[in-house]
């Protein structure tokens, strides 16, 4: 069947657009490659097994305060109120972005009052439309851009996470080094009092003739320099506190209760595993992810570029009706439009354009650069977790033979200093010593917790691809 001519115009107008808008403006690729050694170098806990991270603080500390301690300092974190105000931001541009590859209606009406001529006389007008306006994307241009919002909507999801990560990250490190310090309280404590009892018994020897003055001086100075030492760890210990409090917005009263009603922090074995491949760690990093998704969203905003240096196509159309009210009596009239159909060609902007297409290409670049450096961080940060790890597991078998040891020592030269055998200076090189070990075992152990949460952060934290952000906050 042959249409006739008139009618094969019309449709050719019709189709044309369409045909033109399957054209798309080139653009560079929207992944790129980011090389990773295909193993660790630092030995893996559990031999590399996968395990889920995200919630390891109730599965392997057991620690119901600092799971709640995190949860509050989630909730007020600015950081992450911060990648959820970014989220809504770009959610409502996308938004935005679809509608450019829409029809857009719009409604108008208006009245008057005043003479007509063609009545003769006075007459009320009145009319009503409806306008319709489509800019078809003959190259992509805007299609490329609601494919880059697309793209940082998932890329800030990612981020929202990653500051989740990182507060609770945080807090568990601040929780830990809470713990840790009392720990080291408990030992100058000790310290003090043992040191306290040295100098009372030699302050009585004295009096009995027995000491000289000398010695008994050193015992009292001793004394007072561990009683020195404790009162410095205690603030060390309520500055944490008070840290924690900022975090949580708890209050620091209540804290305290809940703190010293807390287990002691004493993870046993491997707290979680990561797995074998470097890649595999870097599929479940947020921050990785974020930035895989910014290469994308800048590849489709060099295409819109490219596209805004092509010509536009614009299709125009109405709808309405009018009314003329006269003493007489009243006329309606109906009145439709398609068209016209406007085409923008771009002849001459000194530049501008292809500046913009340059610019959008140097974006791209740096977005790919920043991509492949987080991923080289990534790698890095995972590394240099395992490796601490690697290396106080080593050295907590020595610290502990140690501590013994000088502990052992410490207590017989005590008895033989009692039993008159040893000089006092003997018996505080021995205290030192049994010092030193005691407060170096404990911090191996609060060195070793650190490097498991800063593996928990490495490897992701339990993010995984796909996760959602935060629900979108609906006005009403």
């Amino acid at each position: 069947m042959k249409l006739p001519l008139p009618l094969a115009r019309r449709a050719a107008v019709l189709v044309l657009p369409l045909l033109l808008a399957a054209c798309a403006a080139p653009r560079p690729p929207a992944q790129v490659s980011a090389p990773v050694p295909t193993g660790w170098t630092a030995p893996l806990p559990h031999g590399g097994s996968a395990r889920q991270l995200a919630q390891w603080w109730d599965a392997s500390l057991h620690d119901a305060l600092l799971t709640g301690l995190i949860a509050d300092a989630q909730a007020l974190s600015p950081d992450v109120a911060q990648a959820a105000s970014q989220l809504a931001q770009v959610r409502a541009q996308q938004v935005a972005a679809r509608s450019a590859l829409l029809p857009g209606v719009d409604g108008q009406a208006s009245a008057s009052r005043g003479f007509n001529q063609q009545t003769g006389g006075l007459a009320t007008t009145a009319q009503a439309a409806v306008q319709a306006g489509w800019e078809i994307d003959l190259f992509g241009g805007n299609a490329a851009q609601l494919a880059a919002q697309g793209e940082r909507v998932d890329a800030l999801g990612a981020q929202w996470h990653e500051a989740r990560v990182s507060v609770a990250a945080e807090v568990a490190q601040q929780y830990a080094a809470w713990q840790y310090c009392m720990r080291q309280l408990a030992v100058a404590e000790g310290d003090a009092r043992s040191r306290g009892e040295t100098a009372r018994l030699s302050g009585e020897s004295e009096r009995a003739g027995f000491t000289a003055p000398a010695t008994a001086a050193l015992a009292t100075a001793s004394h007072a320099d561990a009683l020195a030492r404790a009162a410095q760890q205690r603030l060390q210990c309520d500055v944490g506190v008070k840290t924690l409090v900022a975090l949580t917005g708890r209050d620091e009263a209540l804290l305290r209760t809940q703190l010293a009603a807390a287990p002691a922090l004493k993870p046993e074995g491997e707290l979680f595993a990561i797995d074998a491949l470097p890649a595999q760690v870097l599929a479940q990093r947020p921050d990785v992810y974020a930035a895989e998704r910014e290469v994308a969203a800048a590849s489709a905003e060099v295409g819109a570029a490219q596209a805004d240096r092509y010509p536009r196509l614009q299709l125009t159309g109405n709808i309405g009706r009018g009314w003329v009210k006269t003493g007489q009596g009243s006329v309606a009239s109906n009145t439709w439009s398609i068209g016209p159909v406007a085409l923008t060609l771009p002849i001459f902007d000194a530049g501008r354009r292809a500046a913009q297409v340059d610019a959008a290409q140097a974006r791209y670049e740096a977005a790919a650069s920043r991509y492949r450096g987080a991923a080289r961080q990534a790698v890095a940060e995972v590394e240099q977790a395992l490796a601490r790890l690697a290396s106080t597991a080593a050295r907590s078998s020595d610290a502990g033979r140690a501590a013994a040891g000088y502990r052992q020592s410490f207590e017989a030269t005590q008895a033989r200093w009692q039993a008159g055998l040893a000089s006092l200076v003997e018996l505080e090189d021995a205290r030192r010593l049994q010092l030193a070990s005691e407060t170096a075992l404990v911090a191996l152990e609060q060195e070793r917790m650190a490097a498991w949460i800063a593996l928990y952060r490495a490897a992701g934290g339990g993010w995984s691809r796909g996760e959602p952000g935060p629900a979108p906050v609906s006005v009403s």
